[in-house]
């Protein structure tokens, strides 16, 4: 189990002041319905939900962006947006938070602006309805990104990949953006497996446990097993480092030909894991940025997403909390 002291938490995250990354990918808003069962319906053996209160948060790539800010440093999110309602509100949210100007977000007449829906009755998710539209983007749309994120990066500290399977991503927009970042910054992938071979070049992956299984075709989850799919996506992506995100077990880190890191759990309490992946490579990208470690970064990262695990909803750790959890 690798160690970070406070001070060194403290100074990484000081650092990450005058930080700026880039977010690439598909941008989201989360819409959270809650309420309480008292009865199941009589129409179908389904719980009868009573709202109580609704609330909307910015979600996928959006999320990451927001999770960089709330660390402390500063970005743009780019994206795709359909002509709707809920474009207005992403743009809106994240016009609050400085720095993002309308042209990172292209407008595509024919999707609509993606929509995670979730029911929670009793701090318990009853449901989730998704609207979106999965297919790729046109080859306009994608011209636009390319230009966009080009803009972007050439003021910027790093550059996430937020794949969510969503379309935005294409081999594409990855065959230009890519190239163009790597050679100047870190460059984080938050993979999905229909793009997976266009991920290069890269500086780290970070799959988590069933993703990595499932592109290296092993079964068993185990330290051997996973340490095995690591080294396997390294060879052939050629990538600088994978790191392996294991839920309740914590994350393993494997860095050029070094031995795997192990990075235990910092999660107290679990109460939603929603959007947990967004603050991991939003904390990682931070960090590096700021001049930590590949395995720093890491052990930030996993205190990050240790806070957020225990809080409902689409969630954020700010620097503070992050600070104190090294308590």
């Amino acid at each position: 189990m690798p160690e970070l002291s406070r001070t060194r938490a403290e100074e990484i995250l000081k650092r990450a002041r005058d930080r700026r990354v880039v977010v690439l990918g598909d941008v989201m808003l989360d819409e959270f319905i809650w309420g309480d069962v008292t009865r199941i319906s009589p129409e179908a053996p389904v719980p009868v939900v009573n709202i109580k209160r609704e609330s909307m948060h910015l979600g996928g790539a959006a999320n990451v962006l927001a999770n960089i800010t709330a660390i402390g440093a500063s970005g743009n999110v780019i994206g795709v947006v359909g002509r709707d309602a809920a474009a207005e509100k992403v743009r809106e949210s994240l016009r609050k938070g400085g720095g993002q100007t309308d042209d990172m977000l292209i407008a595509d007449d024919k999707r609509p602006t993606t929509i995670k829906t979730r029911i929670i009755a009793h701090n318990q998710m009853v449901v989730r309805a998704d609207r979106e539209h999965r297919g790729a983007v046109n080859g306009n749309v994608e011209a636009q990104v390319v230009e966009a994120v080009k803009r972007a990066i050439a003021e910027a500290h790093a550059l996430i990949i937020s794949d969510y399977d969503k379309g935005v991503i294409t081999p594409r927009i990855l065959s230009e953006v890519l190239p163009a970042a790597y050679d100047k910054m870190p460059v984080l992938i938050d993979p999905k497996t229909r793009n997976f071979d266009s991920y290069r070049p890269a500086t780290l992956l970070t799959p988590n446990h069933y993703e990595a299984l499932r592109v290296t075709n092993l079964e068993e989850d185990s330290d051997e097993t996973l340490s095995s799919a690591a080294r396997s996506i390294r060879k052939r992506l050629q990538c600088d480092a994978v790191l392996i995100t294991r839920g309740e077990r914590g994350m393993m880190l494997l860095e050029g030909e070094n031995d795997p890191v192990f990075v235990k759990t910092a999660a107290r309490e679990v109460f939603d894991v929603t959007g947990a992946g967004d603050t991991v490579i939003a904390t990682l990208a931070v960090a590096l940025a700021a001049g930590a470690s590949m395995t720093e970064a890491a052990v930030l990262a996993n205190h990050a997403a240790g806070i957020v695990v225990g809080k409902l909803g689409t969630a954020t750790a700010d620097a503070k909390e992050i600070i104190q959890s090294f308590e």
